[in-house]
């Protein structure tokens, strides 16, 4: 680090120590004037900004090159990557992101005009805040996309499961009436959602209808499979329902062999044989026909 580097960047550290609360204050009112901005708490940015600032202060005591302080410095390095996370939440564009960090700049030279007029020393000045904040712009940018393609991935796999409800209709008998597309994320949820609830409800049988899936081919036809061997092995039984003409003709000419499984054309046929297969009484023994009195 040359001597003139090393004084500038003493030069911003005793700033950031003498004038924190000015500088942090400064910072906030820049990003209030943002407009997507206004939808963040203003005690939410005061604490952001005590904290990066803080952060800042430290790095630059230590002796870290300056375009590797945001990165390398771990605490400095957390409270970017929190900023941008809370910002990811609210719902802010990841360019607004980017841009409230990078105002950090104008307060921060502001705040190092008030100690020097020297135009050479606020050039070295401004040339390290932006080696520093433009790295720190470039992290929030990376966090935020990372940071909502998670929340993207969280929100897809809650649809799916709201998608895929597990139903009891009877006792030790639960049914997955499943419509649209399956893919295998989706044919992953459904088996995890049946195995829990096969567990949670002592259920002896499982059914899965497929009325409202458009099609089936060898794929459909895999998961399908993968989720009754599944089911057998948690010591259920598991019946296919909804299994109409175009999709017995499709399955007969891809040679898909479901033999092994038991299919029934509708679901109240496949409830029939659930009951059958759990020793209930059914209608056509004159028993109980009230899932409610079969539970009891």
């Amino acid at each position: 680090m040359s001597p003139r580097e090393d004084a500038t960047r003493q030069r911003l550290h005793d700033v950031l120590c003498e004038r924190e609360k000015e500088i942090a204050d400064r910072w906030v009112g820049l990003q209030l004037e943002q407009t997507d901005a206004n939808e963040l708490d203003a005690s939410d940015l005061h604490t952001e900004a005590a904290q990066l600032i803080s952060a800042l202060t430290a790095g630059l005591a230590g002796d870290t090159p300056v375009h590797r302080l945001v990165v390398s410095q771990g605490e400095l390095r957390s409270c970017v990557m929190e900023l941008s996370l809370h910002r990811a939440r609210a719902g802010a564009s990841p360019t607004d992101t980017s841009l409230a960090v990078l105002s950090l700049k104008q307060a921060l030279l502001e705040a190092v005009q008030h100690t020097t007029r020297d135009t050479a020393e606020l050039f070295a000045a401004a040339v390290l805040i932006n080696r520093l904040l433009d790295a720190a712009g470039a992290l929030s940018f990376e966090t935020y996309v990372e940071g909502r393609e998670e929340i993207i991935q969280r929100q897809s796999r809650q649809l799916l499961e709201v998608s895929t409800p597990v139903v009891r209709l009877w006792r030790h008998v639960l049914a997955v009436p499943l419509i649209g597309t399956l893919d295998t994320t989706r044919t992953q949820v459904v088996m995890e959602s049946v195995l829990q609830a096969i567990q949670d409800h002592e259920a002896q049988v499982a059914i899965i209808d497929i009325t409202g899936v458009p099609a089936v081919d060898t794929a459909v036809a895999q998961h399908l499979m993968h989720t009754v061997n599944a089911v057998r092995l948690m010591g259920a039984d598991c019946v296919i329902s909804g299994i109409r003409p175009p999709i017995a003709q499709t399955i007969a000419q891809l040679g898909i062999d479901l033999s092994t499984i038991l299919t029934k054309a509708t679901l109240a046929d496949a409830l029939a044989a659930a009951i059958q297969l759990t020793d209930e009484p059914t209608l056509a023994t004159g028993g109980a026909t009230d899932p409610a009195a079969a539970s009891r």
